[in-house]
C-alpha cells in the first residue's frame, strides 16, 4: 500500500509560493490500476514523483509498503556522463539483481543498439525514455508508475511496451497518467481527477474521465 496523509507540495518562486497540490489523503492497494486525469500544470508528473518517493512533500506524510518503480520516462536519475549500459549496471546493484541478465533485457526491449554504450547525454528525449521504460520493466516492482511514455519508440516498440504493461498490471499495481483518455481507459480501472490543487478518486476511469472533461469545458 502507498498512503499519502495530509500531503501538500508547494515551490518557492522568487518572492512568492507556487501551491501545487494542498492536503491530499489517499491510499493505493496492491493490485490497483489508477489513471490520473488532470489539466497541464495541474501537478501530474510532480505527483508521481512524490508517490516514488523522487521528491518529498513540503508537509504531510507519504508511506510505502510496497516497492515503486520510479516514474516511467523520469530519465533524471540517470547519469548523463555515464553510458546506457552503464546506468542500468549501477540499477542493477542498487535493486541486488544480476547485471547481465539486467542489461540482456534492457538490451532487447529498448532496442538502443550500439547507443546503449554510448554516454546518455548522447541520446534524444525518446531514446533515454525508452531507456528508462527499459530498466524499469526489468525489475520487478510492487507498483509502476507511468508518466505519459507509451508513445516512445517506433510502432513496434510501442506493441511492446503496451503488451508488456499489461502484464505487469495485471501483477502488479499500476498509476498512469496521461492526456489521452483512451489509454487511461485501456491500462486503469479506477481514476482519479487533479484540479484545482485537489484530488478525488472515482470508482472507475470512465467516470473520472468524464469529470475532468466537464471541468476542461467549463475553464474554456
Amino acid at each position: 500500500m502507498i498512503r499519502l496523509q495530509n500531503v501538500s507540495k508547494h515551490y518557492h518562486l522568487g518572492k512568492s509560493d507556487k501551491i501545487v497540490f494542498s492536503n491530499l489523503d489517499f491510499e493505493i492497494h496492491k493490485g490497483e490500476s489508477i489513471g490520473i486525469c488532470g489539466a497541464n500544470g495541474a501537478g501530474k508528473s510532480t505527483l508521481l514523483r512524490l508517490l516514488a518517493g523522487v521528491e518529498r512533500p513540503t508537509s504531510g506524510k507519504v508511506t510505502r509498503s510496497m516497492t515503486t518503480s520510479w516514474p516511467l520516462g523520469y530519465t533524471s536519475a540517470f547519469q548523463s556522463s555515464l553510458t546506457g549500459a552503464d546506468n542500468a549496471r549501477f540499477i542493477s546493484r542498487i535493486y541486488n539483481r544480476p547485471e547481465q541478465e539486467l542489461l540482456a533485457f534492457v538490451d532487447d526491449f529498448a532496442q538502443l543498439g550500439q547507443y546503449l554504450y554510448q554516454p546518455v547525454s548522447t541520446y534524444s528525449a525518446g531514446m533515454a525514455a525508452r531507456l528508462a521504460f527499459g530498466v524499469s520493466l526489468a525489475i520487478e516492482f510492487d507498483c509502476y508508475l507511468i508518466d505519459e511514455v507509451t508513445g516512445a519508440g517506433d510502432e513496434r516498440f510501442r506493441a511492446r511496451s503496451e503488451e508488456a504493461l499489461m502484464a505487469r498490471r495485471d501483477n502488479a499495481s499500476l498509476v498512469m497518467t496521461s492526456h489521452d483518455p483512451n489509454t487511461l481507459r485501456a491500462y486503469t480501472r479506477r481514476g482519479a481527477v487533479l484540479y484545482g490543487g485537489a484530488l478525488v478518486m472515482y470508482d472507475t476511469i470512465e467516470e473520472a474521465c468524464d469529470v475532468h472533461h466537464r471541468l476542461q469545458l467549463r475553464g474554456l
